[in-house]
């Protein structure tokens, strides 16, 4: 028995050692905080299980203080007409940099999230997370041309996301 268990431990082990790392997630550069506030339309995603089948996504971001961000996404459940959805989490700016926040749903958990690339003008955003299995693509208004679209597509691509998984959230205000 034991030398099973020695066994299946070396295999764990050599399995993880054995995963590549991936490169750090890129960040949005010198990130105004002020100006990234106020209203996200979320264009596209790569959801997470609570916002599968999301219409009229938004997340709205407000200053709370230096560090902190209050947070509000809501969105219609499985169609324009469902019913209005909100959470209500708080945004933790680190220390390390402005890009990367920690976002809690529920005390005392915190969960990555990485503001990966927003425009110049702060018109347009992605947000990530290091793992890439989340993806929201965002913009100021609900419906922005095919190019912005594809352009974001594209910078989410470069970042190392499987851009299969990528979804569109239907918009219709």
């Amino acid at each position: 028995m034991r030398l099973a268990l020695i066994g299946v431990f070396a295999v764990l082990l050599a399995a993880c050692l054995s995963r590549p790392e991936r490169p750090p997630i890129p960040l949005a550069e010198n990130l105004d905080l002020d100006r990234f506030m106020g209203d996200w339309y979320v264009i596209a995603n790569i959801p997470t299980p609570p916002e599968k089948g999301a219409h009229n996504a938004v997340e709205s971001y407000q200053r709370l203080g230096p560090d902190k961000i209050g947070v509000t996404f809501s969105f219609n459940e499985d169609g324009f007409d469902g019913e209005r959805e909100t959470m209500t989490p708080t945004g933790f700016v680190t220390e390390a940099d402005n890009a990367v926040w920690k976002m809690q749903f529920i005390w005392p958990l915190r969960a990555d999230y990485r503001v990966v690339h927003v425009d110049q003008d702060y018109r347009a955003t992605i947000i990530g997370r290091q793992k890439r299995d989340y993806l929201w693509i965002m913009a100021r208004e609900p419906n922005p041309d095919e190019e912005t679209f594809e352009r974001l597509y594209r910078i989410a691509a470069e970042a190392g996301y499987d851009t299969d998984r990528i979804q569109r959230v239907p918009q219709r205000w």
